[in-house]
């Protein structure tokens, strides 16, 4: 009996949270089975905690003068997921585009001086986000991530007092060498900006193996296939940042540095050469981020050989 009683009351139990569970369906639930329209209709943009939706493919797009063919769907996929991650990555992006028009003047200027499409901008916003002082897990340092060897091969000078990966204008320079040097081999503005991730070698033998001439009917492993995505998802969303929710007022960008170049040939005490030149430690630093050495704050200048360092041009005021 009292096992019978105990069945009635549990099967009274279920029938209850049935109910209930019927009951309580969230109207989020049941408008998925909705045409879009409609479910659009029961929850307005304004009512809505946000509205997400996705970025907005350009209709047409180019690098370096090649066509992007948006028009198959593999590159639109794959072009669609970078545009995604970085238009969704608010803080980075919107700390990118605060920093992109400090530097755009020095390195689209170096690019073209060195016959380099000013698009390659946007392959050091993929590397570095401009950040001069960035450091990879393997040891790729600078805006354009240069390995050591290879920082030393395009002539950028590393020692204990110096790093000259981390100097924007040297580094561009550098960095305009390997991919004008790469063009002549690849034939291909985007093979060049592959080759940047994966090495000249590396693409030209998938290149070999695959039978084919152009990035587009590659296949990569998945951190070089997204590569070259990522530096176009950036040049769509830099060049148009509005059609992708930023807003910022010119005023709010940040402004080229302003100074002066003086050439240092022997061996200098920092701190005093601030002095000097009525300037701080800091703001040296700041402007000149190659500094390696922070414990004498010395900088040793090797024999038959000179540094440029840059120091803050102030304004004359008229009397």
């Amino acid at each position: 009996m009292i096992n019978m009683t105990r069945y009635i009351l549990f099967f009274n139990l279920l029938l209850c949270y049935g109910c209930q569970s019927q009951d309580a369906t969230p109207p989020a639930a049941e408008s998925e089975r909705l045409p879009f329209a409609e479910r659009t209709a029961i929850y307005p943009v304004d009512g809505a905690p946000q509205h997400v939706s996705m970025p907005p493919l350009p209709d047409t797009l180019t690098f370096a003068g090649e066509r992007v063919p948006l028009d198959r769907d593999d590159v639109r996929e794959g072009l669609e997921r970078e545009l995604v991650v970085n238009t969704f990555g608010h803080s980075r992006t919107i700390f990118i585009m605060k920093n992109i028009e400090r530097w755009r003047p020095l390195i689209e200027k170096t690019l073209r001086d060195n016959d380099v499409p000013t698009d390659f901008i946007y392959l050091a916003v993929a590397e570095s986000e401009f950040e001069n002082t960035a450091q990879s897990p393997a040891g790729a340092v600078g805006m354009w991530q240069f390995m050591a060897p290879t920082a030393r091969d395009y002539g950028l000078h590393i020692d204990a007092d110096v790093d000259m990966r981390r100097d924007p204008k040297l580094a561009t320079e550098a960095a305009a060498r390997y991919l004008k040097w790469a063009q002549v081999r690849l034939k291909s503005w985007p093979l060049v900006a592959t080759s940047y991730n994966k090495g000249l070698t590396g693409t030209q033998n998938v290149l070999k193996y695959q039978q084919t001439d152009n990035f587009w009917d590659l296949y990569l492993n998945s951190e070089t296939a997204r590569y070259f995505y990522r530096i176009l998802s950036f040049k769509v969303i830099l060049e148009n940042p509005e059609a992708y929710g930023y807003f910022l007022n010119p005023e709010e960008q940040y402004s080229p540095h302003q100074f002066k170049m003086v050439k240092v040939e022997r061996d200098t005490d920092l701190i005093a050469f601030a002095k000097e030149n009525n300037t701080t430690y800091r703001e040296l630093r700041r402007l000149n981020p190659w500094f390696n050495n922070t414990t004498d704050y010395r900088l040793r200048v090797p024999a038959n050989f000179s540094y440029e360092i840059r120091v803050p041009e102030r304004e004359t005021k008229a009397k």
